[in-house]
């Protein structure tokens, strides 16, 4: 394929779905999500190319375009691709060490020769479809070491790694036997974005320590500014390679597309309120079925709050949607277990004929269905031990711009940095959860005004730092650190 890409984005997966069919035929449908919505205008606007597994083993199309002129490039990976570079080192290894050790990281040196070479396959089909000059942007801790093999194939790129996941303490970050290598394919960026402040500061730290990594750092961790927060156009710091090149760190908390929410038709609400049996207050959660969501330990706060009389069977629902997950890894298998165990003793115990308390879908549900929900629940509940960002939080706030509704939110996932109104909860706390939940619950119904405020300080953060504020940060200090990467 000609080189004739001015813009290129590389992630894991394309922003499509791939059916393959008995008869060996496939349909391909649009899979769109917060990181394809960001990057499409931009896309679009360049006319530009995504790479990415098209999310099948074994067979790929050929590369199209899209009905706006977007032309996907996908990447083939074999069965044995997919389970060592994706459900093996990618999710077994780093999820697991990026998320603080929830679980206990498995080092696998065949997974780790998988996780290279489809990195490489990666790089390879990047470097093809880029032309002379063009910008790249990596997405995501699946592809950690293609901006250094990418630098390799090809010193003209400006090239952009973006983590949406967090980036451990370096001396977590230090177990993993390939440390050098890793981070020295983040080091083939010009500019190295994380969500958090705290992340970009643990990057620094680590590329000081790391053998083989180091190189002089001009600027110093606590003068970092929050792209696309402050607005600001300024590095936060940069590293000196070895190689003599400046990669500039930052940070860039990602937001959603605001114009694709909004609240759901009355009628619409009022039928599932209805479905539901028309509760005095209605609880939601939206996650993955990963055991970094604290889906269980919100069940267990609203089991003992049941338990306790502080919440009343009759007056109150928990509907919770788990979107199936790397079904095939153990941890995973386990945490569905327990959640659907919980799930069931909870409504043995507090449920009755036809009156479920507790609501669980194990499945995605299209968007016009999420809106619903979120317009229909009363508190928002988003628990996780450990979260990049998450944007469901910030997806409930878009559907309450009027203020109502509430955010019982971890104090450690990303979005807890920008969204003041939320009840900050300790997931790891199962005390601190309750007190927070009920505490929503008080405000909405003794305190509105108060609960209103909130809810409005976290609507106004959302709409005017949304996705496009966070993409165009990125690429504006992308663009100054490639001009100052020789510098």
């Amino acid at each position: 394929m000609e080189a004739s890409n001015s813009f290129v984005v590389v992630a894991n997966r394309l922003p499509v779905d791939m059916t393959v069919h008995p008869d060996g035929s496939y349909s391909i449908s649009p899979s769109p999500g917060g990181l394809v919505t960001g990057l499409s205008p931009v896309l679009e606007q360049h006319r530009g190319c995504w790479v990415g597994w098209p999310g099948t083993v074994d067979v790929a199309p050929e590369p199209f375009r899209t009905d706006t002129g977007v032309l996907l490039h996908p990447v083939k990976l074999t069965s044995s691709d997919f389970e060592g570079f994706y459900e093996g080192f990618s999710n077994a290894t780093l999820w697991p060490l990026f998320h603080d050790l929830i679980v206990q990281p498995v080092y696998n040196t065949d997974w780790w020769q998988a996780f290279r070479e489809v990195n490489l396959k990666f790089a390879e089909a990047v470097a093809q479809v880029s032309a002379p000059n063009a910008t790249v942007w990596v997405q995501d801790y699946q592809l950690l070491l293609v901006p250094g093999i990418l630098r390799q194939l090809r010193p003209d790129l400006k090239i952009g790694f973006f983590l949406h996941i967090p980036f451990p303490s370096p001396d977590l970050f230090r177990q993993l036997p390939w440390r050098e290598e890793i981070v020295r394919g983040m080091l083939g960026a010009d500019l190295v974005g994380f969500h958090l402040i705290q992340n970009a500061e643990n990057f620094l730290a680590l590329t000081k320590q790391v053998a083989g990594t180091a190189g002089s750092h001009t600027g110093q961790p606590d003068e970092l500014e929050v792209h696309g927060t402050a607005k600001v156009r300024e590095l936060g710091a940069y590293i000196r390679t070895p190689d003599a090149r400046n990669v500039g760190v930052g940070a860039f908390p990602i937001s959603i597309d605001v114009s694709a929410f909004g609240k759901a038709s009355k009628s619409s609400v009022l039928n599932l309120l209805n479905d539901l049996g028309n509760p005095e207050t209605t609880f939601l959660g939206v996650d993955r079925l990963d055991y970094t969501k604290g889906i269980l330990q919100r069940l267990l706060a609203f089991e003992q709050l049941l338990e306790a009389g502080a919440l009343d069977p009759e007056k109150a629902v928990l509907l919770q949607v788990a979107t199936p997950s790397r079904e095939r890894i153990d941890h995973y298998r386990v945490s569905r277990s327990q959640v659907e165990e919980a799930v069931g003793r909870i409504n043995g115990r507090f449920g009755r004929m036809g009156h479920p308390v507790v609501h669980y879908l194990h499945r995605s549900l299209p968007k016009s269905e999420l809106q619903i929900l979120y317009s229909a629940a009363d508190v928002m509940l988003v628990t996780p031990f450990k979260d990049g960002m998450n944007l469901v939080a910030k997806e409930y706030v878009a559907n309450h711009r009027d203020g109502n509704g509430a955010l019982v939110l971890s104090e450690f996932a990303g979005a807890a940095a920008e969204l003041s109104g939320a009840y900050l909860c300790n997931p790891f706390d199962l005390e601190s959860v309750k007190r927070q939940m009920v505490a929503a619950v008080y405000d909405l119904r003794q305190n509105p005004a108060s609960a209103r405020a909130r809810m409005l300080a976290n609507s106004e953060q959302v709409y005017s730092h949304d996705v496009n504020v966070w993409a165009n940060s990125f690429l504006d200090c992308l663009k100054e650190a490639g001009e100052n990467a020789k510098a």
